[in-house]
């Protein structure tokens, strides 16, 4: 079940990082809403095969946090494989949710941490911390579109 902060529409905020974390939390609460009610069966399901089932869109966007926050923000090793978007049956619903909730809590606590939004990347000297919270906004907003037609195809629900 999704939680208020998670529905909450985001409203401005002087504070920039606050205001992009704002807008991130409620994309993943998008992604959340998504599979909530579903089947560990029907998370699995895909239109004719095509595009990624829900629980992928949602075990595929912890990985993307992890290795834009853990790799490329703080120079840690992290690695990617197709299997992220293709999770065996051992990813049940109720752990993608709990993996990606406890994702997005580390994420937001690194954010809050660094001292300014010009923290050069560690793993990525090219890029920094305003960049890399961007990106996530971009590809949490991308895959949570993803997963409104995923789930509308599935059994007819629509909104966010």
């Amino acid at each position: 079940m999704p939680t208020d902060e998670e529905i909450d529409f985001p409203v401005g905020d002087p504070d920039e990082r606050e205001l992009f974390l704002r807008w991130l939390r409620f994309l993943r609460g998008v992604v959340v809403r998504k599979i909530d009610g579903v089947s560990d069966e029907q998370a699995r399901w895909t239109p004719d095969g095509a595009l990624i089932s829900l629980i992928g869109i949602m075990n595929h966007l912890t990985h993307v946090e992890s290795r834009w926050i853990d790799g490329a923000l703080l120079g840690g090793a992290v690695d990617q494989s197709e299997d992220e978007y293709r999770p065996g049956p051992e990813l049940t619903v109720a752990r993608a949710v709990d993996a990606y909730r406890a994702r997005g809590a580390a994420t937001d606590a690194v954010v809050r941490s660094m001292p300014s939004l010009d923290e050069r990347c560690r793993g990525r000297d090219d890029l920094d911390l305003r960049w890399v919270l961007l990106h996530l906004i971009n590809e949490t907003a991308r895959h949570s579109g993803h997963a409104d037609a995923t789930r509308e195809l599935l059994d007819g629900t629509t909104g966010e």
